[in-house]
């Protein structure tokens, strides 16, 4: 009874949302009730504490909304400005061919914006640039959603790391010191280090994968063949590699906020200096078949080449498709330099470092003592400072959260912002355009995050009540409603979980649609099965952290925002059964890397492992 209970919110979860094609605004919500219901009446957790527990839940969803705001208002500042026009034009102008075009767009640009903003964004703003270009929308759709996968663990500038696994672990920080000696900070560094080597091994092919699902299926109807992709082959294994490299590089011995953006800039502006220098060009050109003999299913309202930088990449004229399928301002974007369109991204790049990596700046943007503190005994201490920190929440010991608003990524973003409008010389008008889309874009993201981060959090924090019923034990104490799952999951399948521990993450995010609430969910899930099969538990949470981006691949969230933006609604069920291709390969193939890291490498390289 206990474990069905445990898993109650999460089957309601999936029957809602995958089920009955319920929307995250309306299904979370009583998915919420449900955590409720099971915590007061199984876990004989008291109103109070669930109420608590739900206000975790709340603050970090804030801290959630704060990071995708910043980087919505930096995205949408410089459509309005004209400089992601540019952006743009400096992929599209290098070649004719959609090959490669694909490569350019739907890799590189698709990736460098899911390290900028997250949250659905690349295949949103991607896919209506390769509509304008003549792509068929639900080739472009495709295409933008497997080329930004390996960039996901990353997105919105490390927030699937950073709140997603770092903050949910946070419960575990005793756990955590006494195997390895090190910090939840320190821990979800390694995790996030773990998850860009799975990705460099299995996802740098996706480029090749992109181009071949693309001229398969929307190719000569009468032949279909993959001998179009493999003509390209060598570029796209390039420009795998290209991103890979600085990626996994920038995960391990930089931090988690920058792998997608340096594999997108680096490996982006290495590739195209290629391309211009003449090599790794196709022979031939290729292109889909003539319009008139396309399906209906191809094109939904919006006809191929409307608007938008296109005319085969030479770029256009006067308006830009944005995401929303609408258009940006005229402007002149392509007079503008290419590194003044990217310099406010660098500018990012540039105050996130200084503000990690500088000890004493770092130090005072996280000290909690640096504000004003108030409350009662009842309601627990609050500080309102450069950390808004509340703990113990209502009294409950077990309970805190904080949101350091000033150092996650969300107030560098806006700062970025704020430069970005004397950069490009903005007149009120494009300011106020650009931060009310990045209000109205977080509605829905808003009552969802917040009732299923709530949900989650009342999971999560089941076990720590006063009082709480023991369906089983861990670490001294009763386990929680994921601790439960996570026990008796490791149960069944023993030695072989490693292998299941990508296709968890990638469930959880197939059902709402993100892989930091992804992690939210599941880490800790992760956590605990692993020390209970005495896993390093490292290996298996990246294995999740990886998992939950490949979920995004068929995410009914993601699909029918992308397919909104080209005028394709109703074709979800095409794109999610081709989609599932590139989405069982990467889940099986991190599943097998997980197993050797877990059971072989250990033997071969013990001196990487001695910390485990």
């Amino acid at each position: 009874m206990g474990v069905i209970a445990a898993a109650a919110p999460l089957i309601v979860v999936a029957v809602l949302l995958v089920g009955l094609l319920w929307p995250a605004t309306r299904a979370m919500p009583i998915a919420w009730v449900v955590a409720l219901v099971v915590g007061f009446v199984f876990w004989n957790n008291p109103p109070a504490y669930l109420a608590g527990s739900s206000i975790v839940g709340v603050m970090t969803a804030i801290e959630i909304l704060w990071i995708v705001f910043g980087a919505l208002v930096l995205l949408y500042t410089l459509i309005q400005a004209g400089a992601f026009d540019r952006i743009n034009a400096g992929f599209s102008a290098v070649s004719d061919d959609r090959r490669v075009q694909i490569v350019l767009l739907a890799f590189f640009l698709a990736t460098f914006i899911e390290g900028a903003a997250g949250f659905g964004t690349p295949a949103a703003v991607v896919a209506p640039l390769l509509l304008a270009l003549g792509f068929p929308a639900l080739a472009a759709v495709i295409a933008a959603l497997i080329g930004h996968v390996i960039a996901v663990t990353y997105g919105a500038v490390g927030t699937p790391i950073i709140v997603g696994i770092q903050t949910p672990l946070e419960i575990y920080e005793e756990a955590i010191e006494a195997d390895g000696g090190m910090s939840v900070v320190q821990y979800s560094q390694d995790v996030a280090a773990w998850a860009a080597t799975y990705h460099a091994l299995t996802g740098f092919v996706m480029p090749l994968f992109a181009v071949g699902m693309v001229v398969y299926f929307f190719g000569d109807r009468e032949e279909r063949s993959l001998k179009p992709a493999f003509e390209v082959a060598p570029l796209c294994l390039f420009a795998g590699v290209a991103f890979a490299v600085p990626y996994w590089a920038s995960a391990w011995f930089i931090t988690a906020e920058f792998p997608s953006l340096i594999g997108a800039m680096v490996g982006g502006a290495i590739t195209i200096f290629v391309l211009r220098q003449g090599y790794l060009l196709p022979e031939t050109e290729w292109d889909f078949p003539p319009r008139e003999e396309w399906p209906s299913h191809w094109v939904g309202t919006i006809e191929p080449g409307e608007g938008g930088n296109g005319g085969g990449g030479n770029g256009g004229p006067e308006e830009a498709v944005v995401s929303d399928g609408g258009t940006a301002p005229a402007t002149t974007a392509p007079q503008m330099s290419l590194l003044k369109a990217w310099s406010p991204y660098i500018i990012l790049i540039v105050l996130l470092v200084v503000t990690r990596v500088v000890d004493p700046i770092s130090e005072a943007l996280t000290d909690p003592n640096l504000g004003v503190t108030i409350g009662t005994e009842a309601i627990g201490s609050i500080t309102l400072g450069v950390v808004i920190l509340w703990e113990p929440i209502l009294g409950f010991e077990a309970l805190g959260a904080d949101i350091a608003w000033v150092n996650v990524p969300g107030f560098w973003l806006l700062v970025s912002s704020i430069l970005a409008i004397g950069i490009f010389g903005m007149n009120g008008q494009q300011v106020k355009a650009a931060w009310a889309e990045a209000a109205e874009k977080l509605v829905s993201p808003f009552i969802a995050l917040i009732f299923v981060i709530a949900m989650v959090q009342v999971m999560i924090q089941s076990g720590g009540a006063p009082g709480a019923a023991e369906f089983a034990t861990i670490n001294g104490g009763p386990a929680s409603m994921i601790e439960l799952l996570a026990i008796e999951t490791a149960a069944i399948t023993g030695p072989l979980y490693p292998a299941i521990a990508p296709a968890i993450g990638a469930l959880a995010a197939i059902m709402v649609g993100s892989n930091t609430v992804s992690n939210i969910t599941f880490g800790g899930f992760q956590f605990t099965a692993a020390h209970q099969l005495d896993l390093p538990s490292q290996i298996v949470v990246g294995a999740q952290a990886t998992g939950g981006a490949v979920g995004n691949l068929v995410a009914i969230h993601n699909v029918v925002a992308a397919l909104a933006t080209v005028g394709l609604v109703g074709q979800e069920g095409r794109v999610i059964r081709l989609n599932l291709i590139p989405m069982f390969y990467y889940a099986i193939l991190v599943g097998v890397w997980t197993l050797l890291f877990v059971y072989v490498m250990p033997d071969v390289v013990p001196s990487v492992f001695d910390v485990y």
